[in-house]
């Protein structure tokens, strides 16, 4: 791995945004290619994130914070990666569900599947079932990911899926949920195709269905 991937791999593993960008900015000016430093800069340094906090090295605010210095190197090559020969692994829509605005853990669940190599459409917070289905039919995603925080807001998530069924939709693609109050069995009850107990597992659930 050549000094700048490494640079690039550091500045994202040590939390740090700022530097992030600007190697991958300064990478562009200098002529690099946009997929030599996604592939050896940026996705590397989150694959590592991800091992750390699978073994505990690493907490939810290290991760949080190395997934918006990914997603801040990410954003300024997406244009030239979008307009070259980027192919992402598949597509995913993701969004928190109407009712809930928490955002944290979407985000790192989105910044660890560009990390894997995917194309992520991120609706945002407070997203109505209507918003998901429209994007599953404008974006035609092989992955519907939901999540929320408060145990008030999760009948959405079944709404979801009843809006996508009436639609005609359910069927051409895999939806999967989770936040701190969804459980495995919730996910079974409300007929959603998984369920992630945190971002990592999440990932490696879509991972699977992609393979």
């Amino acid at each position: 791995m050549s000094e700048l991937f490494e640079q690039i791999r550091q500045a994202v593993i040590s939390m740090k945004v700022d530097e992030t960008r600007n190697l991958i900015e300064q990478a562009i000016k200098d002529g690099k290619k946009a997929l030599e430093l996604l592939n050896q800069g940026l996705i590397p340094s989150l694959k590592t994130v991800g091992e750390k906090f699978r073994r505990d090295e690493i907490f939810l605010p290290e991760v949080m914070l190395s997934a918006r210095a990914f997603k801040a190197g990410f954003d300024a090559l997406k244009p030239l990666l979008l307009a070259g020969e980027y192919q992402p692994r598949a597509k995913v829509v993701i969004g928190t569900v109407a009712g809930d605005v928490h955002d944290l853990g979407k985000n790192i669940v989105a910044a660890l599947l560009e990390g894997n190599g995917y194309l992520v459409i991120d609706l945002g917070v407070n997203v109505a079932p209507a918003k998901f289905v429209d994007a599953a039919k404008k974006q035609k995603p092989q992955v519907l990911a939901m999540s929320t925080l408060l145990t008030t807001t999760m009948p959405e998530m079944e709404n979801v899926l009843k809006a996508l069924e009436a639609a005609g939709v359910r069927h051409q693609l895999k939806v999967i949920i989770g936040g701190a109050p969804v459980t495995r069995e919730y996910a079974e009850k409300i007929h959603a195709d998984g369920f992630g107990a945190d971002a990592q597992q999440g990932v490696e659930l879509i991972n699977r269905w992609t393979a």
